[in-house]
Parts: structure tokens; sequence; C-alpha cells
């Protein structure tokens, strides 16, 4: 007898460690999934009772004993729909990463995962034990097999709920956005229903959690390994998803198809999510930000605005006898533009104050970037103040190049709370800034327009220190995204001084990277605690 069905998978932003705010919101969407939308199984994502990821909260008993509390509340307030979510269990055998199905006020199934990522941002063997067994468990006369993130990415876990009978895979996820995450998630479908011959129903996470964002896009795809459910990027939303099964055979039908993003789009998208949810989740009242008439500055005070609005950010300009005319223009004309409140304050007599109490300590002493680091500390002290004062939290606008070897100041330029573009590379940073403008005007065309300079020293140009950026960021990618060595960077065809040098850079300004604000994860690897490299090393001895 044929049977068909309404899934909902509910792509929500939860925050960590909430768990009893978490319980009222997942409670609130089972109820309208189930009396608005019919539907006989909603979909949760992974350790949506804790947050992903809950990190070292996992080691608390408190939080354990607070999810026990909380499951016991959804199984009694979700009654008339079955309830599929993650959340933290424990048992005798230890903790594990589990799926619970809640039905008619109890837990009727439980899935512990089986595959625990421990690479890049992931570390859950730190926490979790693995699960042995397969899951399927019927609903509404259709027994699907439950599976947990990264099971779905490797062979094994959804061929052993086939071979438990299973003909539908559902897969909760926590899966953090980089450039390039939608199709790679799609391949990975297309590989399990290859080796499974089933369709796969795939529910995201999305939102901001300190470095990483999540950009929910949750997906169906059916038996022949086409999509036929993709749910908008970049917000909460409540996909359904028709589920019929006829002669041993199931089928799906989806109704919302969003098409995939622009690599521009997307990754614009990521970083406004994560500053808007860094902010709000964070308690505080807006951003403060230099504005300096640059690019990286220009492309910060978009997504600040664009995650937040004008009226939650304020842009101070602090010129010095370096600043041209046009950086002055071009940042009030920027914040005119975009309706945020804008403030000069020149910082010449806290230079002058600073060199006159050093003058018998310098002196004899030839000038160099020490003169140029208190012009960049003094900015920083102000934005800091402000900052202060105001509630408002500090946005750092430099960017990964610049990070990556060392192109800014300790306590200056680095200074604040938050770092939009820290994975974001220069080039990376003139592609969003044309993005941006072709949205709606933004920026002004001659910040993006003119050669970029930190204004530290006379007609001072980033180039006078550095590589240029178009040979700059391919060997940063290959060196710190891709790992690859000097020599393999070499017989890629840059030039071996070149990345000597450069790789030299990276290696001795890891203390800085150490030093510096958490920013939104966009890349593959990112600095943070995606790439954890000692400070003190002798590595870079082979490069010379």
């Amino acid at each position: 007898m044929p049977q068909t069905i309404r899934i909902a998978l509910a792509q929500v932003n939860l925050l960590v460690g909430d768990v009893e705010g978490n319980a009222e919101r997942i409670i609130a969407a089972a109820r309208e999934a189930r009396d608005r939308d019919g539907a006989t199984l909603v979909m949760f994502p992974e350790l949506a009772l804790t947050g992903y990821p809950p990190e070292d909260l996992l080691l608390r008993k408190s939080l354990l004993q607070r999810v026990s509390r909380a499951l016991e509340q959804l199984a009694r307030e979700t009654r008339g729909i079955d309830c599929l979510l993650g959340l933290p269990m424990e048992d005798e055998q230890g903790l594990f990463n589990s799926a619970v199905l809640l039905r008619d006020g109890g837990v009727v199934a439980r899935y512990d995962k089986q595959i625990l990522p421990n690479y890049s941002v992931f570390d859950e063997k730190r926490y979790f034990h693995p699960g042995r067994e397969a899951c399927v468990v019927e609903i509404g006369g259709i027994p699907m097999g439950v599976t947990v993130c990264e099971d779905i990415w490797a062979p094994g876990p959804a061929t052993r709920a086939r071979e438990a009978g299973a003909e539908l895979i559902l897969n909760i996820n926590a899966s953090p956005y980089h450039l390039g995450k939608h199709d790679e998630r799609v391949q990975v479908l297309q590989a399990r229903v290859r080796e499974t011959g089933l369709p796969v129903v795939y529910v995201n996470l999305v939102g901001g959690q300190d470095e990483l964002v999540f950009d929910g896009h949750s997906l169906a795809m059916d038996a022949s390994g086409q999509l036929c459910l993709a749910a908008p990027p970049w917000r909460e939303h409540r996909a359904l998803l028709e589920v019929h099964r006829e002669d041993g055979r199931v089928h799906l039908r989806g109704g919302v198809m969003a098409p995939p993003q622009p690599p521009e789009a997307s990754l614009y998208d990521a970083l406004v999510l994560g500053v808007r949810d860094y902010v709000n989740k964070n308690g505080f009242k807006g951003v403060v930000l230099g504005l300096s008439g640059g690019i990286d500055s220009a492309l910060a005070l978009c997504i600040a605005v664009d995650a937040l609005g004008p009226e939650a950010v304020e842009a101070i300009m602090m010129p010095y006898r370096y600043t041209a005319d046009m950086s002055r223009e071009d940042a009030r004309a920027q914040a005119r533009l975009l309706g945020v409140h804008f403030r000069e304050i020149p910082i010449a007599p806290m230079v002058e104050a600073f060199m006159d109490s050093l003058a018998e300590a310098f002196s004899g002493l030839a000038a160099d970037t020490t003169e140029e680091n208190i012009q960049a500390r003094c900015r920083g002290t102000i934005l800091m103040a402000f900052s202060n004062k105001t509630g408002r939290m500090l946005l750092t606008t430099g960017n990964k190049s610049e990070l990556a070897v060392g192109y800014a100041t300790l306590y200056g330029d680095m200074a604040g709370g938050f770092a939009p573009l820290k994975d974001v590379s220069k080039l990376w940073v003139y592609r969003l800034a044309r993005f941006r403008n072709a949205r709606g005007p933004a920026i002004p065309q001659r910040v993006i327009d003119r050669p970029p300079s930190a204004e530290l020293a006379p007609g001072q140009q980033d180039e006078d220190s550095l590589p240029p950026y178009a040979v700059l960021d391919p060997i940063l990618e290959r060196f710190v995204e891709q790992d690859q060595s000097f020599g393999q960077i070499v017989e890629a065809g840059f030039d071996a001084a070149v990345v000597r040098r450069v790789i030299g850079l990276v290696l001795r300004n890891e203390y800085k990277r150490r030093q510096a604000p958490p920013g939104v994860r966009v890349t593959r690897r990112a600095f943070g605690k995606d790439r954890r490299y000692p400070i003190t090393s002798g590595y870079g001895r082979l490069l010379k």
C-alpha cells in the first residue's frame, strides 16, 4: 500500500550553551511543522540542544544535566510529530554525539555518530566516543536510517543503515561554510546515493559561532542523484519535503530549490552573517571601526552596515600628516553614502606627545617602523576608548594577506574584538568591494582604484614592503591553505627568492596571529583554531 508523509527540515540559528533557549526554539519550530505544515517528521541539526560546537562546555557535568532536563521537556511538548535532533548523550560507556527520535512523549530511537572528525576546526575525538551500530526507525511506515554529519562524508555508516533495512537516509548536520562547500556537499551526497541506492535528506545548521559560520542550505537528493530540495542559505528556514513510498521504492518531491550562489555572493553573505551573530549573540550595542579611506576598512564598513544597520555603526577617521586628502574625502563620502555616524579625530597631538616623551631614549637612532607603529597604536587607543565608552565592539579591518606576513601592528590596527576580513585575501577584498558596489553604491570608486597604502610614511604604498598582491596571494594560498612546500611552490613557477621571503614572513609572524582577534572562517584553512603552528620553531632555517 502506498505511503506518503511530509518531512520538515528545520535549519535554525542556535546559541552555544543556551540549552534552555535552544529547547524553546526547537519546540516552537516543531509545533509549527506539526500545525502549519502537516509534517510527520521534523529534523533539526547536529547537537541542536547545546549548539555547535560546544567545545569544552562538554566537559562540564552541569551542561549534560541541563541537556537531560531539556530532552524531557522536548519529549513532553512535541507530541503529535516525530522530532529528530542532535544532542550529547552520556551513558556507562562514555559521551556520544547522538541523534534521538522523539515520539509521543518519549525517546523511541537513539543513534550515536560513528565517524568523529578530528581535522581542521574539528576535534570531536577530544570529547566523544564513536558509535558502532546502525539505527533504522519506521516513520509513517517508511524505514529510515539515521546518520550524523560526518557519517555521510565517508563510506560505511549509510551502507550499514541500508543493510539494516533503511530505504531512506536521514542526515543531521552542523557543517561549517567555506568557499565551494555547497558543491562539495552535493558531490558527497551523490557518492552516498551511488553507494547505497537510497535517497538522502540532509538538514544543516545556520548562523555564526565565533570563527565558524554555518550556511544552512539544507538538501534532499533522490535515488537517481538529483537534488529535489535546496533550502535558501544564510537564514532560518523550514523546508518541506514530500516522501512517497510505493512498491519498495522511496520517491522525494520538494518545494524550494534555492539556486547555488556565485562565489562573491556566498562569501559576502557569510561575512555579514558572521559579524551579525558575533555582535548580537555577545550582546554588543553595535560596532565602531577606523575608516581610513582605504579598501579594507571600506569593505569592513559595508559588511558592518549590511549586518547591523547604519544606526549601529560608527566610523572614525584619524588623520595624520601622511594621510592623503583623498583618503579623508573618500572616508567621509562613504560614511555619508551608507548613513553611518562619522567623526574625524586627528592623531598628531598624541603622536607628538609620545615622540617628545621618547626623544631622549631614541636620541641618535634613525627613524624606522617604530614611528609608524606609534601612529597605528594611537589610532588603536582612540578606537578602543570609543568601544569601552559606548559598548560598541571594535571591528578590526585587516585582511588575511596582511596578517599572514605580519603587515599589521600589534595593539594598533590589530586591536579589536572581531576581524571580518581575517580570512579574506587582498585580491578577494577587491573582488568583494566590486561585488558590493554592484548591489548598490557603497564604496567610492577611487578607493577601489588607488594603490593600497598604510599611509604611515610619505608616499608609502604596500608594494614598497611586499610583493604585488597578484604574486603574494597565490603564494600564501599554496603555503597556508594547501600546505605546499617551498619546493612545490617554486616548481609551480614562482620566483625562489620571493617564495623564500614570503614563507619567512609567515613563519616569523605567528606570534602576532596568536594575539589577533577572531574572524569569520571562509576558506579551507584560516588563521586561528584551523591552523596551529608553533611560535618558537626552527622550521624556517631550512629556507636559508
